[in-house]
């Protein structure tokens, strides 16, 4: 069955269109390929030799990079390599001379550096003017000598090894960012070990301090071996109305430390014009009072001077509802701050150090401020540390005028030293807005009390109270 076939312009038109379209896109395609190989070959023909060294220094990048690419496709390889050798030895030249003239403006002429650096780079310029290898690698036309070419590599390689090393070391001593976090480091560790000198300095002080000599370590427990032993020679004797005389002069001593205690008792008597007014009230802890009262039986103090030994127990209005520090000790977190690895708590804190010694803690640093109910009949009472050693007659003492104040002291405010900025702790506001950090302290070895005063001032409930501020 015929079919009917359109026929027309129109349709041949198309087919013809299509045709031309093909052709037209294969010719484009040839006339490209033909210019890019006319090119190429226009660069291979007109691209100059190696013949200087100068060349070298050519940039690397743009169309001296495709310069560098087609000369390595139509020269000898071991130029190439020669090229690569020289440029890189000649960069490390650069780079020694640039640290060279920066040693000068130091004015470091005279340094190792300097001179290491002036050889090194002459050492360069003779090895290429080194006869055997200019002749052979510069100045010859015809293919490099791959035997020569190996061992001018290898000793460039060499020097530019060397140069590296030099440049390493000597980049240290001219960055000055590095020289100066350098010297950062150096302070910080020398600071690190001196603060270590005087955390362990301090800590050392403080062993030595509380310390006893061999002989005496066991004193206390011979005491206490004897009084077992002896006990009709050691029985409780009635108090003496001295000891509530107050027409006498009164000493108070709060220790655990019998030597001491001893010292100080008998330096105050031997100085005295009237010993056998002096009476000394010594409280230690409970521990001590045995070997306290067996040594001053054994030992009486001469001149007819009182003594009188208590322990703290033996004050019973000394509780942990009502003193404050008894209160604390009771406390978890100060028993592991006092006592729980004493030596490494103790020097973590410089500044703190010496008050984390347990002694701080104890009832017998802190008696002090309940004198007036311990001697209620008394007026004045003469305080003494147990390290104090008296040279001199200290009666006049109770005839000095308070003026009606509580305390009198001896002032020791010599430049920043035992001042209140060294024992209070001025970052707590109340104390920032009470107290100066420049007014002078006083040493406590040595202190006369008015008790009267101190009752109409209420100085125990004062105390009292910034002892509770601490325990919030």
């Amino acid at each position: 069955m015929a079919m009917p076939v359109r026929g027309g312009r129109g349709s041949g038109g198309g087919g013809g269109h299509g045709l031309r379209s093909f052709f037209s896109y294969r010719i484009f395609v040839s006339a490209m390929f033909s210019l890019l190989f006319l090119a190429t070959l226009f660069v291979l023909f007109t691209t100059h030799p190696y013949t200087s060294s100068s060349d070298s220094e050519m940039p690397a990048t743009g169309n001296a990079y495709v310069h560098r690419t087609f000369l390595a496709l139509k020269s000898d390889p071991l130029k190439t390599r020669l090229e690569l050798i020289h440029k890189q030895a000649h960069d490390h030249v650069m780079l020694v001379n640039a640290y060279a003239a920066y040693a000068r403006k130091l004015k470091l002429e005279n340094s190792r550096q300097l001179r290491m650096f002036d050889e090194l780079a002459q050492n360069f310029t003779n090895l290429v003017s080194k006869p055997a290898y200019h002749s052979a690698l510069f100045q010859m036309d015809g293919p490099v000598d791959e035997e020569v070419l190996r061992q001018f590599e290898k000793e460039a390689k060499d020097k530019v090894k060397i140069a590296r090393l030099m440049i390493a070391e000597a980049k240290e001593s001219y960055d000055n960012q590095l020289k100066i976090q350098k010297l950062k480091d150096t302070i910080f560790a020398v600071h690190e070990l001196l603060v270590k000198a005087r955390k362990n300095g301090a800590y050392a002080s403080l062993i030595a301090a509380k310390s006893v000599p061999k002989s005496l370590h066991c004193l206390a427990m011979r005491l206490v071996e004897e009084r077992i032993a002896h006990p009709e020679k050691y029985k409780e004797e009635e108090p003496k109305p001295e000891f509530e005389d107050p027409s006498l002069y009164h000493y108070a001593i709060f220790s655990d430390n019998v030597i001491a205690v001893s010292v100080v008792v008998n330096s105050v008597v031997k100085n005295a014009q009237e010993p056998w007014k002096h009476v000394f009230h010594i409280v230690t802890d409970k521990m001590n009072l045995a070997a306290m009262k067996v040594w001053f039986r054994m030992r009486p103090v001469g001149g007819g001077a009182h003594v009188e030994v208590k322990a703290v127990e033996d004050f019973k209005f000394l509780t942990s509802s009502y003193v404050p520090v008894l209160r604390q000790l009771e406390s978890a977190k100060l028993q592991k701050l006092y006592f729980e690895n004493g030596a490494e708590n103790a020097t973590k804190d410089l500044n703190k150090m010496k008050f984390r010694n347990p002694k701080y803690l104890s009832m017998l640093n802190h008696l002090r401020f309940y004198l007036p109910e311990m001697y209620p009949k008394l007026h004045r009472i003469l305080f003494l540390d147990d390290d104090v050693v008296v040279q001199k007659d200290l009666t006049a003492l109770w005839s000095i005028d308070l003026d009606g104040k509580v305390h009198g002291a001896v002032e020791t405010c010599f430049g920043s030293f035992h001042r209140y900025g060294q024992y209070l702790n001025f970052s707590y506001p109340l104390i920032k807005e009470k107290f100066n950090p420049r007014a002078c302290a006083w040493a406590y070895g040595m202190n006369i009390f008015d008790l009267d005063a101190w009752k109409h001032e209420k100085c125990t409930e004062e105390y009292h109270y910034w002892q509770n501020l601490v325990s919030m």
